[in-house]
């Protein structure tokens, strides 16, 4: 067969709006993901993963669970119900607290989070001043210094303040609940409506996020329920179930991946924000005292977890909380570099004993532990560590979609797009390809799949040129393609192209399943953490 390229050549890179676009495209087309009830119109920010959507999501969810608990001795898991008793919601603090400020624009009728309106605003800041040292490191080269440059420069020193100033207000607003202010900043900033420009705002006013139902088994003075806005809660109510069943001591952990609902006014950008999503959390009990201990060691291990994702070091970064939450005693966001911009992926949290003490209040049953190393019995302190599935889903897709030139047979260049997804993680790991479709190909590539399927997820792709079929694998993100051919009827060797590099080698078919399982497994992705 025609070997193909060595080493493509990049496009000309598209700007980050048009290839969050184009990635949106990609994920309908190629069955990932789709608007749901779609024959309807949609529903707003709801969706459906398609066939290759949901075996990635699905790949992403036993790998977070491999590494949380069968990687670890002291985490187990739990699968808690998405109807809770509606005092659950009271003692969390949701029922009175889960709020978002909106404001409305007058003119555009649009309606939008006031607190995402001035983060934006700082972030349009930001950008100037990054720009600004971007200038300057390309006029000075290795002469520049950075630290000299921010701390004298006019431009810089000048939206600096800005930043200082809003984020100083800002801060202050949120933590009195000041919604007035909170507008007023708005106002003082001359925050624009993205949509028509106009600068004319309602009042800023809390609205409750959790989704509310009835059941009508409860009594008739509580029969109103909730959809779960966060599966954390399931973990605490079972924490002492959990414990003695499971016979761990304190410091262990509790993992739970689920479904939780939000009635996001404000949602947008793709499966970023979602009505329904899913989450994986772990929920570690320490002692008291030892919470800081804990949450410097699970902020290390997350970063490595997404690291080991295929995450590359500069998409990245830590963000300290400016504002904690009512429960916290620190809190810090891995942020993402998302076509658009540096995003929360996951969040950790020292929840310090607030849900276990408020849940022990309002139930009126002890959630104490005994430790018997230092004969005391106390409310157990909480780190947690709390991630997006359907965030790391669009953050994987993102590290992966890549369009490149590749020369062609004459001479020239054909475009390729393709999903440089980490090939144990991608929903398709080896398609079989019969040159044609006569001569015992066929059969043969059936002999093939049969070898292959129980380790793994197998396809056959036997509709037009060999080159296209290459190509739609590509876009799949298929890692391995297997090419039956003559000779393969004669001596029993196929061809084997692996995906980013193209390469191709020609091996005996007892020999695919080694080949391929040293590099689709999970496992070499556990051995990095």
């Amino acid at each position: 067969m025609r070997p193909e390229s060595q080493i493509p050549t990049f496009a000309p890179m598209k700007n980050s709006n048009d290839t969050f676009k184009a990635l949106i495209s990609h994920c309908k087309e190629y069955g990932y993901v789709f608007p749901s009830s779609e024959v309807y119109d949609g529903l707003g920010a709801v969706y459906d993963y398609g066939p290759y959507g949901s075996e990635l999501k699905n790949n992403i969810k036993q790998f977070w669970w491999s590494a949380m608990v069968k990687m670890h001795e002291n985490i187990v898991g739990i699968d808690s119900a998405i109807f809770m008793h509606p005092k659950i919601w009271k003692a969390s603090g949701h029922v009175d607290a889960f709020n978002d400020p909106l404001i409305d624009n007058m003119t555009s009728k649009k309606r939008y989070r006031a607190d995402v309106l001035i983060e934006e605003y700082v972030d349009k800041i930001q950008a100037k001043i990054d720009k600004e040292v971007a200038k300057a490191a390309k006029r000075f080269g290795d002469a520049f210094n950075i630290e000299e440059f921010l701390s004298t420069n006019a431009r810089v020193l000048a939206n600096q303040e800005k930043i200082d100033t809003v984020m100083k207000r800002f801060t202050t607003a949120t933590e009195a609940g000041d919604l007035a202010e909170m507008k007023q900043i708005i106002v003082d900033a001359e925050i624009a409506c993205p949509e028509s420009g106009s600068r004319e705002w309602t009042d800023v006013r809390q609205f409750n996020l959790m989704f509310a139902t009835e059941m009508g088994s409860l009594s008739a003075e509580s029969n109103k329920i909730y959809l779960r806005p966060e599966t954390a809660q399931g973990i605490f109510v079972n924490f002492l179930n959990v414990q003695k069943s499971s016979r761990q001591k304190i410091p262990f952990g509790i993992a739970q991946i689920g479904k939780a609902f939000r009635n996001e006014i404000v949602a947008r950008q793709f499966i970023f924000r979602m009505r329904e999503f899913e989450q994986m959390e772990m929920q570690f009990f320490v002692r008291p005292g030892e919470q800081k201990k804990w949450y410097d060691e699970w902020k290390s291990r997350r970063l490595a977890w997404h690291k080991a994702l295929g995450s590359p070091a500069e998409k990245l970064q830590f963000y300290d909380h400016p504002n904690l939450a009512h429960y916290a005693d620190a809190a810090v966001d891995i942020q993402f570099q998302f076509p658009f911009g540096f995003k929360e992926l996951e969040g950790i949290h020292s929840r310090t004993d607030f849900d276990l003490a408020k849940h022990q209040e309002f139930s009126g049953k002890k959630m104490q532990y005994f430790d018997p190393e230092i004969n005391e019995n106390y409310v157990p302190y909480v780190v947690e560590t709390s991630i997006g599935c359907d965030r790391t889903f669009l953050a994987v897709l993102s590290n992966a979609y890549c369009e490149e030139e590749v020369p062609n047979a004459k001479g020239g260049t054909d475009k390729r797009v393709v999903l440089k997804i980490p090939a144990p993680l991608a929903p398709v790991k080896v398609a079989v390809l019969p040159l044609v479709n006569r001569d015992g190909m066929p059969e043969k590539a059936g002999e093939i799949i049969d070898l292959l399927k129980y380790d793994f997820n197998t396809q056959r792709d036997d509709k037009q040129t060999i080159g296209k079929r290459y190509r739609r694998q590509d876009a799949i993100g298929t890692p391995y393609c297997v090419t039956v051919d003559t000779e393969t009827l004669e001596n029993d060797t196929v061809t084997l192209r692996e995906r980013d590099s193209m390469e191709q080698v020609r091996l005996p078919i007892a020999e695919l399943k080694a080949k391929i399982g040293e590099k689709v497994s999970l496992t070499e992705l556990l051995k990095e953490l």
